[in-house]
């Protein structure tokens, strides 16, 4: 039921945002989900991390995503693979230290669908390049629930609905 009101609140919301002649584009942003601990910097997911990456599958289960972009860590990869792994789509990298990149990449995906995969601070960072203002902080580190759904005409002409998915995170 909750993967059908998330299809209805992106249907809705990209409808009446914006004029019926204005191309927009929808951008689906979410954090990695629950990583393991690895000492060498890039980590798998943990067996929550995979629920929650399952979870994300399903609730997305009937929206039509043009494209998956991921950083180039197991950690964003993992997270988006049962999605692409069911759908001729393939992951494709972009790099975390050169966010304006993404955000031209966005600006050249009009009228396209695309889920974006990062980190704790670069998910708020794209927000706030794509808004225009600093409206969202870096991400709590327990912080793995939300899912960011963004109407986007152009640079200070985009709509953010924050909602979660999967189990609750504790952020206290």
């Amino acid at each position: 039921m909750r993967k059908y009101m998330l299809s209805l609140v992106v249907i809705l919301f990209c409808s009446y945002v914006y004029g019926q002649d204005d191309e927009i584009t929808t951008l689906i942003l979410i954090r990695h989900a629950e990583k393991a601990f690895d000492k060498e910097g890039d980590p798998v997911l943990t067996e929550q991390g995979e629920e929650r990456a399952e979870a994300l599958a399903d609730i997305l289960q009937t929206v039509d995503i043009d494209r998956v972009y991921s950083t180039p860590f197991k950690r964003t990869r993992l997270t988006v693979e049962p999605i692409v792994k069911n759908r001729n789509l393939e992951v494709i990298e972009y790099n975390p230290f050169k966010l304006e990149d993404m955000v031209q990449t966005i600006e050249e995906s009009r009228g396209k669908t695309l889920l974006i995969s990062g980190h704790s601070n670069t998910t708020p960072a794209i927000l706030n390049m794509l808004l225009g203002e600093d409206k969202y902080r870096q991400l709590d580190e327990s912080d793995y629930d939300n899912l960011y759904i963004v109407s986007y005409l152009a640079i200070g002409k985009a709509k953010v609905v924050q909602l979660q998915y999967g189990q609750p995170t504790n952020t206290e």
